[in-house]
């Protein structure tokens, strides 16, 4: 029923910047832990980075120092900040997570639809 909606994708050249968003398409209580991944054309699906419940991050070697994964005080948004890009990052980025919907009912899993990084001159 609820459904995960990424935006912010886009062209970008190499050493460029882009902001990715993750956000419910209804009403939720609050995203708790979330994950980003991607995957290029012809390669497997990559994890990227990731944030718990209580804010903790990690993140791939591939771009641990550029990207920075965070979530908004309200718990409703998470997003992908991706600095210095290069072309190596282009993929569709997929927004995995946690949510409540409500107080009192536990959390269930869900996927994003994706949205298209291409970095390139």
């Amino acid at each position: 029923q609820v459904q995960l909606v990424e935006s912010g994708g886009g062209l970008v050249q190499p050493g460029g910047s882009l902001r990715l968003s993750c956000a419910a398409s209804t009403s939720i209580f609050s995203i708790d832990a979330a994950k980003w991944y991607r995957q290029a054309p012809g390669k497997e699906r990559e994890w990227v980075a990731g944030i718990s419940t209580g804010s903790m991050t990690n993140y791939a070697d591939s771009v641990k120092g550029r990207f920075t994964i965070s979530r908004d005080n309200a718990k409703i948004t998470v997003y992908l900040q991706m600095n210095n890009l290069k072309p190596e990052d282009t993929a569709v980025y997929y927004c995995n997570a946690d949510i409540s919907q409500t107080r009192y009912i536990g959390t269930r899993n869900n996927w994003g639809q994706g949205t298209q990084v291409t970095v390139s001159s």
